[in-house]
């Protein structure tokens, strides 16, 4: 591509958040270099083959209301890859009552729009149904800008707001869990009303749910690469960055290391923008002295872990694209058949199990164990089924912990040291850690650059 370069960047993380401002950058005419040191591009929202399987790390699904992410796949010329609930409904059932039901959406104002659906949800008492209405028009008048929303649980809010222990589970956390990554107890009140207030409470359709029909690999690194080629971008893989070394007139050296590097080094020098995007404590390592005012903040802001369980039948046991469960240890269950490569009658599920600290290092028997008989309780047809394949994936640093205080030690994309930037779900996007805070993150710190350098 043609264009007249006005300056130079690097991007040090080739995840979703580096991916956007790296090609931002590029629409603005930098030279840019993006730097990656796995094999691939996507962060931790990746595919990898397990034999003939083509295995998703995890089910990471979006929102309509999800827009950044949504215009980074548009970029992408992603089309008949995704697909978006034409109206919010997620299934659930109660392993102990055996009751379904569901969490739904009409087609009308905000708030109507859930009336029916709550209503209607047989988890609930009437009682309960109408408290968590009261509790849902109080969480819509919360100023998400107030500083004291960070200091205080979310859990604490809703126990003023008379829930009942019974809403938070078949309710609250259903949905907090899952895109908090951490319950009610664990989690600040602002990152959760930030939650509820723009999926449930903005627009009629902003809570609709979205995935890939594909393998998350074949999205953010196989069309991403295409799209950053397109743009210009120079993407190293494998290729890690060794040191950043300030310089004057905010032009900086960046020595990289990688084994597809000439020699194995290459030293990158008169760079107008360093863009971080890389995890925080990767971050902190790598800034200048005197870049924050107090850099161990960043390792304060701590982890989360994700397991994903991943078990498949010789013949299909759900009939759904994918379900919640109330009173059982799964969380949810996918079905991931269609884009995995699996041939056959069999069927593919994939359970994903946020904020669990205390499974995600237990071994795979003992997982085995535990979750086997918990889907023949939720699937009755598990039970005259063969597993043909179990294993599991951990991430133990999925996500930042959304916990209180923690929206405190989130920084901007500002650095005390001009031409380097940050970059990263965790950073202060005002959201909690999503592909949508990462793809906004780099949007940040791109017009961080832009303006720094006007």
């Amino acid at each position: 591509m043609n264009r007249t370069r006005q300056g130079r960047a690097l991007v040090i993380g080739g995840g979703l958040a580096g991916i956007t401002a790296a090609l931002r950058l590029a629409d603005a005419g930098l030279e840019v270099t993006l730097a990656e040191a796995r094999p691939r591009l996507g962060g931790l929202a990746f595919s990898f083959q397990r034999g003939a399987l083509t295995v998703d790390n995890g089910q990471h699904v979006f929102l309509r209301c999800c827009t950044a992410y949504r215009g980074l796949l548009q970029r992408f010329g992603v089309r008949d890859e995704v697909m978006i609930q034409p109206r919010l409904d997620v299934p659930v059932r109660d392993v102990n009552t055996g009751r379904q039901g569901s969490i739904s959406r009409d087609p009308l104002p905000v708030p109507l729009h859930l009336g029916r659906g709550l209503l209607r949800y047989p988890h609930l008492s009437l009682a309960e149904r109408a408290a968590t209405g009261r509790a849902a028009l109080a969480l819509k008048r919360l100023d998400l800008a107030d500083p004291a929303l960070d200091r205080r649980s979310f859990a604490d809010w809703l126990r003023q707001h008379g829930q009942s222990a019974r809403a938070v589970e078949a309710l609250w956390d259903l949905v907090g869990v899952a895109t908090l990554n951490a319950t009610a107890e664990e989690s600040s009140l602002a990152l959760a009303a930030m939650v509820f207030k723009t999926g449930l409470l903005t627009d009629p359709g902003a809570s609709d749910i979205g995935f890939a029909r594909v393998p998350l690999g074949r999205i953010h690194d196989d069309m991403a690469r295409a799209a950053l080629d397109r743009a210009g971008v120079r993407v190293l893989l494998r290729t890690r960055a060794a040191q950043i070394t300030p310089g004057p007139d905010a032009r900086h050296e960046v020595q990289l290391e990688g084994e597809r590097l000439d020699g194995g080094a290459e030293t990158l020098r008169d760079l107008d923008a360093v863009v971080l995007a890389v995890p925080q404590d990767a971050a902190h390592d790598l800034l200048p002295p005197g870049s924050l005012a107090e850099p161990e903040a960043l390792l304060k802001i701590g982890y989360a872990p994700i397991l994903n369980v991943h078990v498949v039948y010789d013949r299909p046991v759900l009939d759904r694209p994918f379900l919640a469960a109330l009173g059982s240890p799964i969380q949810w269950v996918f079905d991931r058949t269609g884009h995995s490569g699996l041939r056959g009658p069999g069927q593919y599920l994939a359970l994903s199990q946020s904020a669990v600290r205390t499974e995600i290092d237990e071994p795979v028997a003992v997982l085995r164990q535990r979750y086997l008989p918990a889907l023949e309780r939720l699937l009755p047809r598990a039970r005259e089924a063969e597993v043909t394949e179990f294993f599991v994936t951990r991430e133990r640093t999925a996500t930042f912990a959304p916990t209180p205080g923690n929206g405190a030690l989130r920084p901007g994309p500002a650095t005390g040291t001009p031409g380097v930037h940050l970059a990263g779900a965790w950073t202060a996007t005002g959201w909690p850690a999503t592909m949508e805070s990462a793809v906004r993150s780099g949007t940040a710190a791109a017009r961080n650059v832009l303006k720094e350098l006007r």
